[in-house]
């Protein structure tokens, strides 16, 4: 009965997740394939490969397919889970409120591009990262599955890696002292606890 609890929270998690993400997709006319263009195939990859995370917990939910990988949780990690969850759906939402026009599908600058410091960035750099971090954390005590449960921290992971020194590099160069100042007062996926 519980395992279903949690299944079901996942369910509504990800219908959460991907409401905000095709809102702010559709917003700000992104094209999903430039990641392929701008970032090299290694990236465009690991980028497409989320849709595999996604596919994962609902094959594991409604068929018996990946049941001989199940695991078991106490009741309280599902719990958990739930709250984790119910945070990244918030910090994604409010990473993609905050960007606004600033958010990109690739790790590019516009024209116009501002150095957004206030909102959830007021604590840290890069909170869809953050945000993603805690789904696949959320995932792998709502998904009690080794396949299903673990797979969106077995993409962010190279995805992150790949992405955030890039990322960086690439802010550095734009905005310069400004920059080295913010990123020596904010965590960069978790808020920084001493200043």
């Amino acid at each position: 009965m519980l395992d279903s609890l949690f299944q079901y929270s996942y369910l509504t998690g990800l219908i959460v997740g991907s409401f905000i993400r095709a809102l702010y997709l559709r917003k700000y006319r992104q094209d999903r394939k430039a990641i392929f263009r701008e970032e090299g195939f290694i990236v465009g990859l690991l980028a497409s490969l989320w849709g595999i995370t996604i596919l994962l917990p609902l094959l594991h939910m409604f068929t018996q397919w990946l049941s001989f990988a199940d695991y078991n949780l106490p009741a309280w990690a599902g719990c958990i889970g739930i709250v984790i969850f119910a945070t990244a759906m918030w910090l994604l939402w409010r990473s993609h409120a905050d960007l606004g026009l600033n958010w990109r599908v690739t790790t590019e600058l516009r024209e116009k591009h501002t150095l957004v410091t206030g909102g959830v960035f007021r604590h840290i750099r890069h909170p869809m990262y953050s945000a993603h971090w805690l789904w696949g954390i959320a995932q792998a005590l709502l998904i009690h599955n080794w396949i299903a449960g673990l797979a969106s921290l077995v993409i962010i992971i190279p995805l992150y890696i790949l992405r955030v020194r890039r990322e960086e590099h690439m802010m550095l160069e734009q905005f310069g002292e400004e920059y080295r100042t913010y990123m020596s007062q904010t965590g960069r996926i978790f808020p920084r606890l001493l200043r």
